[in-house]
Parts: C-alpha cells; sequence; structure tokens
C-alpha cells in the first residue's frame, strides 16, 4: 500500500462521492467517465481499501468511502477558503489580528484589555472563547496571535511561552435595585439572606472570594454560578441576585445593566494577562497590547 496520498486522485474521488456517481463527476469535471474512475481505482489502491459498492444500477460508498468522504470533505474546504485568506492578506489597509479569550476572563473586561489594539483605523478583529488550556495549545501552534486570560501561563520550555500583566482590579459586590437595600444592610453578612450569584471555579478569582467569605465567617445563600461574567451580570440585572465583579467595570455594569455597587471585597483581586509566543517577529498590536500602561 502506497503511503504517499496524490490529492488529485483523491479530488476526482471526492466529486464522484459528492455528485453521486462516476458519470456526474464526469460530466462536472468535463472528463471521460473511464478516466475519473480509473483516478478513483488508483485512490482505491493507495489506499488499501475499496471506497464505492454498488448499490442498484448506481453505487454508494463503503463504510471506508464515508471516513474518506469526511477527511476529503476538510481538506478541500481548507482549499477552498484559502482565496479568501490571500485576498485579505494581500488588503495591505488591513490588519488582522487574531485573540483567544479564556473562558475564566471576565467577558465585560475584553473589550477594555483590547482597547489599545482597538485604536487601529484598519483592525479586522477575530476574537476565540475556549479553555485555557485548548487555547494555549492553538497559541503554541501559531493559530493564535495573543491569548487574554485571568492567570498566567504555567512554565513549559516545550511550550515557550510568557505572560504580561496587564493590570489587576479589586472586587467589589453589585446589585439590582431590588436587592440593592438589603444588600447594604449589615454588610457583608447581609450575603447570608440575599440570593448571590457567583463565578464558577474554572474562574481563577472563584477560590479568592471562598476564602474572603471564610474571613468574614458568611455562608453565602448561592443560587447561581455562572461561567461567563456578562450572563452573570445578566441574570443579576434581572433581579435574581447580588455578584461579585471587578471595580473596573463599575461604568459598564452601570450604565449597561443598571447595578449599583454596594460594598468592598477587600483583599481580592481580579487579574489580567495577555498571553503569548517567543516570536522573533511580535505582532503589532499584540505589542501595543503589552506596551500599553498597566492599569
Amino acid at each position: 500500500m502506497n503511503q504517499e496520498l496524490n490529492y488529485k486522485h483523491l479530488y476526482y474521488f471526492w466529486v464522484a462521492a459528492k455528485e453521486g456517481g462516476m458519470s456526474h463527476a464526469a460530466a462536472r469535471l468535463g472528463m471521460a467517465v473511464q478516466t475519473v474512475s480509473a483516478q478513483v481505482r488508483l485512490l482505491e489502491q493507495s489506499l488499501g481499501h475499496a471506497l464505492f459498492k454498488p448499490a442498484g444500477r448506481g453505487l454508494a460508498l463503503t463504510e471506508a468511502g464515508r471516513i474518506a468522504l469526511e477527511r476529503a470533505e476538510q481538506i478541500f474546504q481548507l482549499g477552498e477558503q484559502l482565496h479568501t485568506a490571500l485576498g485579505e492578506a494581500a488588503d495591505q489597509t488591513r490588519v488582522r489580528l487574531v485573540v483567544g479569550i479564556s473562558d475564566g476572563l471576565p467577558k465585560l473586561a475584553v473589550r477594555d484589555l483590547l482597547a489599545p489594539a482597538l485604536a487601529e483605523p484598519h483592525l479586522h478583529l477575530h476574537c476565540h472563547e475556549d479553555g485555557f488550556e485548548d487555547l494555549l495549545a492553538a497559541l503554541a501552534l501559531h493559530r493564535l496571535d495573543v491569548v487574554l486570560s485571568d492567570r498566567p501561563a504555567p512554565v513549559n520550555p516545550n511550550l515557550r511561552l510568557y505572560s504580561h500583566a496587564l493590570g489587576s482590579s479589586p472586587l467589589g459586590w453589585y446589585a439590582p435595585k431590588v436587592w440593592l437595600a438589603q444588600a447594604r444592610r449589615d454588610f457583608p453578612h447581609s450575603l447570608a439572606r440575599v440570593p448571590v450569584l457567583l463565578p464558577t471555579a474554572h474562574s481563577s478569582v472563584r477560590l479568592r472570594i471562598d476564602q474572603w467569605f471564610e474571613r468574614h465567617g458568611v455562608a453565602p445563600r448561592v443560587v447561581g454560578e455562572f461561567e461567563d461574567s456578562a450572563l452573570l451580570a445578566t441574570f443579576g440585572a434581572s433581579g435574581m441576585g447580588v455578584f461579585p465583579a471587578a471595580e473596573r467595570m463599575r461604568d459598564a455594569l452601570a450604565q449597561g445593566y443598571g447595578l449599583k455597587g454596594f460594598g468592598p471585597c477587600e483583599g481580592v483581586q481580579e487579574h489580567f494577562y495577555a498571553i503569548g509566543t517567543a516570536r522573533k517577529v511580535q505582532h503589532p498590536l499584540v505589542q501595543r497590547l503589552l506596551s500599553a500602561p498597566s492599569v
């Protein structure tokens, strides 16, 4: 079995599978049916598996053919996207920035953290949210330009990543109007009586919040936990409960959600990091992010 894949043979198979047979594929390709059939047979010989089987007067995919079609779809869809990607690259007026957003990072802070890059008039921004480890793997493969996170990258000499602190913010407690007066009364012990919303344990700040409760001897009345900070704020604004958030988002929470701060979460800080790779030539907008004053 030949291990080297002939992509021309694979392409003829892909067209035949999508068109439903050799004759339809030949018509689409402008070739003789015998030529298309011969190319597909060569592919089958190379792979060591039959890809088609008789089905009535036509053909159907074998199990191997189904698997081969799935892979061919991925290969040729990427090929079709190549023209678009090269067109974007050729447009010298556009500056493409691909950012990974850790699922533990408060989403309300993302625009604030990206502000230095957003000043670029020809920016084409791509944001991808995922788990922290998955984003670091994508960054190491240069699929991302930078990762924004609430924690630094772990030390790993094989990945050659660096973490740049973008700043930190103390946490405060916020409430919708319906719970504001009751939450203010005898704070922080009031948090044992009013409904409380918290980030889930995937957020690095959750452990520090739990420790804050312990220091104050408060057993909070937790009614909801959320991975996404914007979703947490949305449910808080609807009246579901009070919650902690970074003070740097105070204006956004007040103007966008009608929420008011009612007490500090003293000693608890939310940290923000930009994680990049040790490239010799750094993306200019990543450089701009890193050189901006920390807040």
